[in-house]
C-alpha cells in the first residue's frame, strides 16, 4: 500500500486540517519513511505548529528514532526551521507536569482512570510516574493542539502500528476528550491506506463495542 492510494470508503466529518493531522500521526508509528513522506508532503499548507506537536507527541507511541526522522523529513520537505526556542520545556517545573498530566490523564480515562493508575503501578511504579509526568504532563497537555485532535491523533498511531490493547483504551480516550464516534470512524477511514482491509474491519467492530460500552 502507498500513501497516494485512495482511502477506500471514506465519509469524513473530520476538517481538512484534522484528517491530515491523524494521517501524519499514524504514518509515522507504522509506514515506512517514503510514505511518510508523501503524506506530510499532502499536508504542507497545515498549520506548522499543529504538524509540529503532532510529531512531537509521537515519541510516545511510536519511538524517540520515529519521531527524529519525522521532524527531519518535515523540515526538509517545508523549508520551516525550527523555533528558537520552546517555552515549554522551561516554562513549567516537575510539580505543574504532574499536576496537568493528573488532569489530562483523568479527562482521557474517565471511569476507567483509577484502574489505569493501578494496573500501570503494578507493572512498575516508574512507568506510572512517566506515564502521568512525561506523557500527560509534558507531551498531552502542550498547547498548540487540543486534546481531542490529539487522541484522534492517537487512535490513529496505536492502529497504524498494531497497538491493539492501547487503541482499545485511546478509542474511549478521544470519545473521553469531546470526539464523536462518527470523528473517531472517521479517524480509521483516513487511514485506511496505511492498514490493511482485515485491520480496518477489526478496529471498526472495536469501535463499535466502545461506543456501546459509552452508552
Amino acid at each position: 500500500m502507498t500513501a497516494s492510494s485512495q482511502p477506500r470508503d471514506i465519509v469524513v466529518p473530520l476538517d481538512t486540517r484534522v484528517r491530515h493531522l491523524v494521517r501524519i500521526a499514524g504514518a509515522i508509528a507504522g509506514s515506512d519513511e517514503g510514505t511518510v513522506r508523501s503524506v506530510m508532503t499532502e499536508a504542507v499548507n497545515v498549520d506548522p505548529v499543529a504538524v509540529d506537536e503532532i510529531i512531537l507527541q509521537s515519541y510516545l507511541f511510536a519511538g524517540f528514532p520515529r519521531a527524529l526522522n519525522a521532524m527531519r523529513a518535515w523540515r526538509s520537505i517545508t523549508g520551516i526551521a525550527a523555533p528558537e526556542r520552546d517555552t515549554e520545556t522551561g516554562a513549567a517545573d516537575l510539580e505543574e507536569w504532574r499536576a496537568r498530566g493528573l488532569r489530562t490523564c483523568e479527562i482521557v480515562y474517565g471511569d476507567s482512570y483509577e484502574p489505569l493508575r493501578r494496573n500501570i503501578r503494578s507493572l512498575h511504579p516508574t512507568l506510572d510516574e512517566w506515564m502521568i509526568v512525561d506523557g500527560y504532563g509534558k507531551v498531552l497537555s502542550r498547547p498548540g493542539v487540543d486534546l481531542r485532535t490529539r487522541e484522534l491523533c492517537i487512535v490513529a498511531a496505536c492502529a497504524v502500528a498494531g497497538q491493539q490493547r492501547q487503541l482499545h483504551s485511546h478509542l474511549h480516550g478521544a470519545l473521553n476528550a469531546g470526539a464523536s464516534v462518527d470523528e473517531v470512524r472517521a479517524t480509521l477511514d483516513a487511514i485506511s491506506d496505511l492498514i490493511s482491509a482485515d485491520d480496518l474491519g477489526r478496529y471498526r467492530q472495536l469501535l463499535a463495542k466502545v461506543a456501546t460500552s459509552q452508552g
